[in-house]
């Protein structure tokens, strides 16, 4: 069983910055490949930003790409999310998830894992 906890949340304005984490425990964190998700309400699910198990690929939504950094430290079995620019849309529950395998998927469907979320409130 993976355990896996989110960090990092909170309420900013627009144009500011936060770093979201993802601490994991429970399995040999770099044999999964990372991502992390969004539900705003009413809406579904999106996908924002995944990792490779090794950290050397790297894929994000164009809604946020430019504008946030995903990373990992798999000696810390920690993955973070340094998000910039923030906008008002950018509002929503954020989620990280695992999948066992080096390859990074998009779909939420691919991971095996996932985090209890952590709000971010982006005010304008």
């Amino acid at each position: 069983q993976v355990q896996l906890v989110e960090s990092g949340g909170g309420l900013v304005q627009a144009g500011g910055s936060l770093r979201l984490s993802c601490a994991v425990s429970g399995r040999t964190f770099s044999n999964y490949a990372m991502g992390w998700f969004r539900q705003a309400p009413g809406k579904e699910r999106e996908f924002v930003a995944a990792i490779s198990a090794g950290g050397g690929r790297t894929a994000y939504a164009d809604s946020v790409k430019g504008r946030f950094t995903i990373s990992r430290d798999n000696a810390k079995n920690t993955m973070y999310l340094q998000m910039n620019s923030l906008k008002p849309e950018d509002t929503a529950v954020y989620y990280c998830a695992a999948r066992f395998g080096v390859v990074l998927t998009t779909t939420p469907h691919g991971y095996d894992y996932w985090g209890q979320g952590t709000q971010v409130t982006v005010s304008s």
